[in-house]
Formats: structure tokens, C-alpha cells, sequence
């Protein structure tokens, strides 16, 4: 007969064996929501890196999405989720300076409070792509996407205790805090406990952008934020009129928190004077970067009556216009609002105007007297030969024949004084919550508003699938 010694070894080994199973299993089931996937299973990377300085104006994390499988990775099918800590109960906003390889055109951003707050992550950062988007394939690099986040207060932010901040990762790496889901599954990094999941109702489809539109909510930190200039757009220094010549100062234009304002920002230009142009101040911002011409131009706007501070009466104008080069095929589409009037005429007045020749003063107006104190939608279309002014949705003037659109305009926002009528220090503001312009179709305001509605639904805050007008 056998020994039994080694049937007893046999058993030992046999229950220490099923020890270690049942602790693998128990340890399973005590961190249930601790979400990661492994190695094996890895279809998406993320690569990040950032600013290492973690008390700062704005947070600049950087971007890269890598297709680690053997298929290709539609961008359109993935979300990314950057986690942070907030600084109080302060609104949060984004924008996406640069990037190459997809556009900043087909990234779109919400921002949302968590629904299982931690310690290092009670708010997330939802980045969705666009149907245009690339698609990746196998091994392919999205290339850097350059964002920056900040409190739009412009207060600094604490990015110490924020989950996705390292401030080690100064040249880009694979970074697991930053987590990537496919089709609205885990696919790369470990979300926080609780799963990482945005409070019920937060949007993360991106939305459906047609061609030929630009759509901008101006979500920007300042005068100097480079994303402003890679959207085109410039803060005016030059020299000039109108108004007050050689007033112009990119110290009016900010963005500042707006509480009736959709998106809760919007820009503001300030004029400011004292009744001598050496203490006068006039703000402009330009979009000369694109080639305006046929189709609907629409921005909301908060026009003033009163100054912000100081004495009532200045001759102060709030203009929303497009404007070519001044040479043989002149085009300018105009709207003018003085609420003190201006030029020997009194307020409130808001005129519309088509210009053919700004030299020989031959134009197509109207003077429409009314106040436009608060918050209103302007509306202008050029199609068909036919130029259309609306005000909330209300059409207020046209003009046809030459007094047309002849050749490419950029689009402007300004306020200026027409003189200077009395002294002592005042201050005048206008914002600008969004600006809107499709290129193909004549819209009315209706449908300007839904346009708008679902981009901000969808997230965006920057979209341009411009392309070049047909002279």
C-alpha cells in the first residue's frame, strides 16, 4: 500500500490553492466600482501631457488619442473624460485652440458635475467628436489636441487634487487618468470610483454641423487667448475711425461671466471716455480670417441704453456689420444702434444699411426708432439679389438691385463714440452672446434658434466647415 503522507501534501496544496481563489474573488467583489481595463484588452490609448505649474489662470492639458487595435477607429465613436476638482461652486468653460490632425471644428465639450463625486474628481470635462472626424487606423496618432480650462470668472484654478492633472507629464505619455470610452464603452484608463458618470441629462453627442457654417459662442479667457486668433478673429489696435480716431484698444474686449447669456459667457466691448480723446477708449473685434459673403449672418446681442457707469447722453454707437476693403466693389451690410442718437438725430434709433459707394455716400437705409435695451436677435440675409434685416425675428428693411453684396466681407463688432458732447468720466458696454453664420441657405430666425439650440446641446463652441464662396 501507498503512503498517505503525500495524498496529505496533495490536500494542503489543494486548500491553499482554493484559499487564494476565494481571496481573489472576495477582493473583486470589495472594489466593484474601481473600472479599468487591462492590457490585453486595449483598443484606444490616450497620451497627455500638460503646463506642470498646477495653481494657474488656465489649465492647458494636451491630448492624443491612439488607435491600439488591428482595426480602424472611427473618432465619431469615441468619448474622452478629463476629471477635475472644483474650486467652489464657479462656472467652468473650454475651448480647443489647435488641433491638426481632427479640427477643432469636430470636438465638442460639456462640462458636467459628477454623479459619484471623489476626492480628486467631482467634475468632468466630455470631449465627443463629430461625424466628420477622421478615422483612425490601426497604430495612428489623432495628433496634439490643445485645449485649456478654466473658471470663467477668471480666478485661478487649483489643479493639485485634480485627478487628471500630472504635473510630470510635461511631453506626452499614456496616461490612464484620462479615460476613453468606445461606443459608450471602457476601452482605455481607470475611471474614478463610481464609474466616472456625468450627472443624468448631461449631452455627449456631438451634434450634426452642416457644411458651410461658422457658429462661434465665444467662450475665450481674453484679448491675448490664442485660441482667438486661430478662430480667426482680431482684437482691433489699428489706427483709425470711426468715432474718436486712434481710440481703438484691445483693453475693452473681454469675456466675461453672463448670467443671461446662453453657455453663461459672452464678449464684452467697452468704450470708455472722460470728453477728451486723449482719456477715450473705443473696442472692436473683427473676423477678417474667413470670406463672408451670401447667406444668413445672426448674432445675439445685449445693447445698452445707459452707461455701465458715469453720465447718460453720449452719442455712443453699438454696430454688428460685415465690410470689404474699400475699393471699386464695395460691400457693407450695417446695423447701427444709438440710443442717444447721433449726427443731429435723436434716440433711441437703430439703423439698417446696405452701402454701395461709402465715398459718394450712396447707400440704401432705414431708421428704425425704438430701444434695444437687453438682449436681442439680429438677423441679416443675402440671397437671391435681395438683402434682409430682421430684429427678433421681425424683418425691418431690404434692399436689392446694386445695393447687393458684390464681393467677400469680414464681420465685425464695435462700439465707439460719434463725439464727445460733455466731460467727466463714463464708461459704455455692449456683449455679443454668439454669432452664427450659414453660407448655403436664407434663414429666418426660427431656424436660426434651433441651429444654435442644438450646438449648444451637442457641445460646441467653435465651429467652422466654411468653405470658399464662389465670386
Amino acid at each position: 500500500m501507498g503512503s498517505a503522507k503525500p495524498r496529505k501534501g496533495l490536500w494542503g496544496a489543494l486548500k491553499i490553492l482554493l484559499l487564494v481563489l476565494i481571496l481573489a474573488a472576495a477582493g473583486n467583489a470589495l472594489f466593484p466600482n474601481w473600472r479599468s481595463v487591462g492590457e490585453e484588452k486595449k483598443e484606444v490609448t490616450v497620451r497627455y501631457r500638460t503646463d506642470p505649474q498646477p495653481n494657474v489662470q488656465i489649465a492647458k492639458p494636451w491630448l492624443e488619442v491612439i488607435n491600439s487595435s488591428k482595426k480602424p477607429l472611427p473618432l465619431h465613436d469615441v468619448t474622452l473624460k478629463y476629471y477635475f476638482t472644483s474650486d467652489g461652486d464657479h462656472p467652468y468653460a473650454y475651448n480647443c485652440i489647435e488641433a491638426a490632425g481632427i479640427g477643432c471644428s469636430n470636438i465638442f465639450g460639456t462640462i458636467a458635475p459628477l454623479a459619484s463625486p471623489t476626492p480628486d474628481a467631482d467634475r468632468v470635462l466630455l470631449l465627443t467628436f463629430s461625424e466628420a472626424a477622421p478615422t483612425l487606423a490601426a497604430n495612428e496618432n489623432s495628433r496634439g489636441i490643445q485645449l485649456q480650462l478654466y473658471r470663467v470668472d477668471g480666478q485661478n484654478l487649483d489643479q493639485s487634487n485634480d485627478r487628471s492633472f500630472n504635473a510630470a507629464f510635461t511631453s506626452f505619455k499614456p496616461f490612464k487618468q484620462v479615460t476613453a470610452y468606445k461606443a459608450g464603452v471602457l476601452a482605455w484608463g481607470d475611471a474614478p470610483h463610481g464609474g466616472g458618470e456625468a450627472q443624468p441629462g448631461t449631452a455627449v453627442a456631438a451634434p450634426s454641423v452642416p457644411k458651410n457654417v461658422l457658429f462661434d459662442n465665444f467662450h475665450y479667457t481674453g484679448a491675448t487667448d490664442p485660441a482667438l486668433n486661430k478662430h480667426g478673429w482680431r482684437v482691433r489696435t489699428s489706427k483709425g475711425g470711426p468715432g474718436i480716431a486712434d481710440t481703438w484698444t484691445a483693453a475693452g474686449v473681454t469675456f466675461p461671466a453672463a448670467g443671461e447669456a446662453a453657455g453663461g459667457q459672452a464678449l464684452n466691448l467697452r468704450a470708455t471716455s472722460d470728453g477728451t480723446k486723449e482719456k477715450t477708449t473705443q473696442a472692436q473685434l473683427e473676423n477678417a480670417d474667413n470670406d463672408f459673403l451670401t447667406g444668413t449672418y445672426a448674432a445675439r446681442i445685449h445693447f445698452s441704453d445707459k452707461p455701465s457707469s458715469g453720465q447718460a447722453g453720449d452719442h455712443v454707437n453699438q454696430s454688428f456689420y460685415t465690410i470689404s476693403p474699400n475699393d471699386a466693389l464695395y460691400s457693407e451690410l450695417d446695423n447701427e444702434y444709438m440710443p442717444n442718437g447721433g449726427w443731429g438725430s435723436a434716440g433711441p434709433v437703430l439703423d439698417t444699411t446696405t452701402w454701395y459707394n461709402v465715398k459718394a455716400n450712396d447707400r440704401a437705409t432705414k431708421r428704425n426708432k425704438t430701444s434695444l435695451q437687453g438682449w436681442h436677435t439680429i438677423v441679416i440675409t443675402a440671397a437671391n439679389g435681395k438683402v434682409t434685416y430682421a430684429l427678433d425675428g421681425q424683418e425691418l428693411f431690404s434692399s436689392s438691385g446694386k445695393y447687393f453684396p458684390r464681393q467677400t466681407m469680414g464681420v465685425n463688432f464695435n462700439i465707439w463714440f460719434v463725439d464727445l458732447p460733455f466731460k467727466g468720466d463714463r464708461s459704455w458696454d455692449m456683449q455679443v452672446n454668439w454669432f452664427y453664420y450659414n453660407a448655403d441657405r436664407a434663414m429666418n430666425q426660427a431656424e436660426v434658434d434651433k441651429a444654435v439650440t442644438d450646438l449648444y446641446a451637442g457641445g460646441a463652441t467653435y465651429v467652422n466647415t466654411l468653405v470658399a464662396p464662389k465670386r
